[in-house]
């Protein structure tokens, strides 16, 4: 969440000539509501579950780079699926930048309370923290790890492109 995904993946798509696709606006065209509203009207678990019939399809798909939201991969199912059929990529930021970048959105359902509310600072910090805590076990797996910490958009999308050439050629 907020490590830059969606302005790097279509930058990155575009460099290896691939196709660009985001899982939530995938999601979202599916079911014609934002994640937010699935968040807010049906829950976590119901965007979860679009979720994992979103990677199933697009995991079948060759030569495009895909964008997951912070959560897909935060589970042992949707973890294997991506690592056995794609390349995992994760542009990894420090708490501090990670809060630094998303404090001022308001389209992120993970960082509101139950009731919608955005969270105080404070609340921002232990939630983010919290999120890190818990999905880290699974970005530690990826194929491909990017410290993007304080890198432009054009050098993390360079060493990205250099680090799975070798990998995509393979396939």
């Amino acid at each position: 969440m907020g490590s830059g995904k969606s302005t790097i993946g279509p930058i990155l798509a575009n460099t290896l000539g691939f196709e660009y696709i985001d899982v939530d606006h995938h999601i979202e065209q599916k079911t014609n509501k934002r994640v937010e509203e699935i968040f807010s009207s049906e829950g976590e678990q119901a965007f979860r579950t679009l979720e994992r019939e979103a990677l199933l399809e697009l995991t079948e798909l060759n030569n495009c780079v895909i964008s997951l939201g912070g959560g897909a991969i935060a589970n042992e199912e949707n973890c294997q699926l991506v690592l056995q059929k794609a390349i995992l990529v994760y542009l990894k930021l420090s708490p501090g930048e990670i809060i630094q970048r998303v404090q001022y959105r308001s389209n992120r359902p993970m960082l509101k309370d139950k009731q919608g509310n955005k969270l105080s600072p404070s609340e921002l910090k232990n939630r983010v923290l919290d999120l890190m805590s818990h999905r880290e076990k699974y970005y530690a797996r990826a194929d491909v790890v990017i410290n993007a910490d304080n890198m432009h958009v054009g050098a993390t999308v360079d060493e990205i492109v250099k680090n799975i050439h070798d990998m995509i050629n393979e396939e």
